[in-house]
Formats: C-alpha cells, sequence, structure tokens
C-alpha cells in the first residue's frame, strides 16, 4: 500500500538522518491525514491508494508551480528547495501514462459510455478520474478530451 511506502520511507529517513527528504515526507503525510479528516464526513471512503495518490498530484502540481514562479522571480534558493520537495513527491506517485496511453484510454471510455459529443465530455473525464486517478494530468487530459470531440 502507498500509505505504508510512504511512512517506511519517513522511518528510512530519520534513520539516515536526511533532514530535507524527511521533512518532504512529513509534508506529504499531513497532508494525507487532512484527506482523511475531510474524507470522515463524506459517505463511504473510496480506495486508499487513489485517494493518496490525488493528494500527492496536487502536491506536486503545487510545487511546478511554485518553482516556475520562484525562478521568474530570480529566487533559485526556494525553486531548488521546492525541486527537492517535488523529487520526493514523484517518488510515490505511480507512473505517469503517455500521450498515446492517455489517447487510449480516453478513446476506450468513450466507446464503453457511449459519448459522441462534447457534451459526454463531463461524463467521460468523470470516468478517467475514477479509473487513472495520479497517472495522468486531468488538464491536459481534458484538452485530449475536448480535441477528440472535435
Amino acid at each position: 500500500m502507498l500509505r505504508d511506502s510512504i511512512t517506511q520511507a519517513q522511518k528510512d529517513a530519520m534513520k539516515a538522518r536526511e533532514k530535507d527528504r524527511l521533512a518532504a515526507i512529513r509534508l506529504i503525510l499531513a497532508k494525507i491525514k487532512d484527506r482523511d479528516i475531510e474524507l470522515r464526513t463524506a459517505t463511504a471512503p473510496g480506495d486508499d491508494d487513489a485517494v493518496i495518490a490525488e493528494v500527492l498530484v496536487k502536491m506536486a502540481k503545487q510545487r511546478r508551480e511554485s518553482i516556475q514562479m520562484y525562478e521568474q522571480g530570480g529566487r533559485q534558493e526556494l525553486a531548488d528547495q521546492e525541486k527537492g520537495e517535488l523529487a520526493v513527491i514523484e517518488e510515490f506517485l505511480p507512473a505517469q501514462m503517455s500521450d498515446d496511453e492517455v489517447g487510449a484510454a480516453i478513446e476506450s471510455i468513450k466507446a464503453e459510455i457511449g459519448a459522441e459529443s462534447i457534451k459526454d465530455m463531463g461524463k467521460v473525464m468523470a470516468a478517467l478520474k475514477e479509473r487513472y486517478a495520479g497517472q495522468m494530468d486531468f488538464g491536459k487530459a481534458s484538452g485530449l478530451v475536448k480535441a477528440s470531440f472535435g
């Protein structure tokens, strides 16, 4: 399980006295804990790995945006810190699908649910998020879904 591997990585980082890595892992665990608390009020908790992958994807996206902003602002030391955190986060993310694999997944889901027009885009995106959480960039996938109807 993803949760177990992150916890084990935390223990390993403590033993190895890797301060920066430990700080990044603690950030990940804090975000997961926040998400767990949010889900307590939800009706039925989903697949644990999918929830954790969703948290990791959001964290990675935030780090990428921060890196870009810090580099534009000339704050390389902060960008480097974010890059370090991003590297740790990406260790736990499932392998990302290639554009060809994303396209194949989109076509498969469109055929399965009978999506024929742009009006069905929401259904296609919902199915993609359900099946491929953490495995693709849904911002990019959204554009590919829209283009597939064009």
